[in-house]
C-alpha cells in the first residue's frame, strides 16, 4: 500500500471513529431540525434525559431564546393562558405519587401570570407565595385525550367530584392530577435545564420520553376540562412516539 493510501485509510479510519462517537453522544437523545414556521423559543432542536449523579437532567435545546416567550395576562383565572415545555415520559403516574395508571405522566416548566399554583414556594422572594405564576416553575402532570378540548386534543386529568385519588404530597390543591414538586432549573440561551431527584421518581432511571413545547388555556367556565392543551408549538418527535431513552 502507497503512502497515500495509508493516508486516506487513517482519514477514513479517524471519520468512522468521530461518526461513532458523535452517534454514541446522543444515543436515546431525540435531534430535530428546525422549522421556520414555528416560534424559535418553542422550535425544539435536542431533546434528553440523562442521569447526573443523584438527579436525572431533563433537557431541551431549542432554535431560539429559551424562555422568551410570557403569555399575555387575562387578568382573571377564567381563560388564563399557559406556556411550556414539556417532557412526557412513559413512566406510571404511581411514580410520582399520583393514582396509578391515569394518563401519561409528564414533567412540565410553565409560566402564566394569571395565578399561582406552587402554594408551598416563593419564587420571587417577596414575601408572598400566593403571586408567583408569572415566573418559570416545575410541575408533574398527568394528561389525557378529551373531545372537549378539541379533536385529538389532550388536557391536564380532571379529577371527578366526590373522588378521593391518591395524589402527591405537594399537590396544589387544584381539581387536577398536577403537582408542583419546586424543582430546580434554568433557562439559559437557548436551553431549558430542570433537575429532577432520582428519588423523586422511585429511582427509576430507564424510560421513553418525548419533548414538546405548548401553549394550554384555563376553560373559560373554570370547570371541567379546566385545563386544555390549546396550541402546539413543537413535538421533538413529530408524533408524541416517546423516542427518547432516557440514559
Amino acid at each position: 500500500m502507497n503512502t497515500s493510501s495509508h493516508f486516506m485509510s487513517a482519514v477514513l479510519a479517524c471519520s468512522l471513529i468521530q461518526s461513532a462517537a458523535a452517534h454514541q453522544q446522543h444515543l436515546g437523545h431525540i435531534v430535530a431540525p428546525a422549522t421556520e414556521a414555528t416560534l424559535a423559543s418553542f422550535d425544539i432542536v435536542h431533546a434528553k434525559v440523562v442521569t447526573d449523579g443523584t438527579h436525572l437532567i431533563f433537557q431541551q435545546a431549542v432554535n431560539g431564546e429559551a424562555g422568551r416567550e410570557h403569555p399575555e395576562k387575562q387578568g382573571a383565572l377564567a381563560g388564563a393562558q399557559v406556556y411550556s415545555y414539556v417532557w412526557p415520559t412513559s413512566l406510571n403516574s404511581a411514580a410520582v405519587g399520583f393514582e396509578a395508571d391515569q394518563g401519561i405522566l409528564a414533567l412540565a416548566l410553565t409560566i402564566h401570570p394569571d395565578f399561582d399554583d406552587t402554594p408551598l414556594y416563593d419564587e420571587d422572594g417577596d414575601g408572598n407565595k400566593t403571586n408567583d405564576g408569572d415566573n418559570w416553575h416545575s410541575h408533574w402532570v398527568v394528561l389525557v385525550e378529551d373531545k372537549a378540548c378539541g379533536a385529538g386534543a389532550l388536557k391536564v386529568k380532571d379529577i371527578a367530584p366526590g373522588s378521593t385519588p391518591k395524589l402527591p404530597a405537594t399537590w396544589p390543591n387544584l381539581p387536577i392530577f398536577i403537582d408542583s414538586p419546586g424543582f430546580d432549573f434554568t433557562i439559559q440561551q437557548s436551553e431549558v435545564l430542570v433537575r429532577v431527584p432520582l428519588s423523586a421518581v422511585g429511582f427509576a432511571s430507564n424510560f421513553s420520553f418525548d419533548g414538546v413545547t405548548a401553549g394550554l388555556r384555563v376553560n373559560q367556565q373554570v370547570h371541567a376540562p379546566l385545563l386544555c392543551v390549546s396550541k402546539v408549538f413543537d413535538v421533538a418527535s413529530g408524533d408524541l412516539s416517546l423516542p427518547g431513552q432516557s440514559q
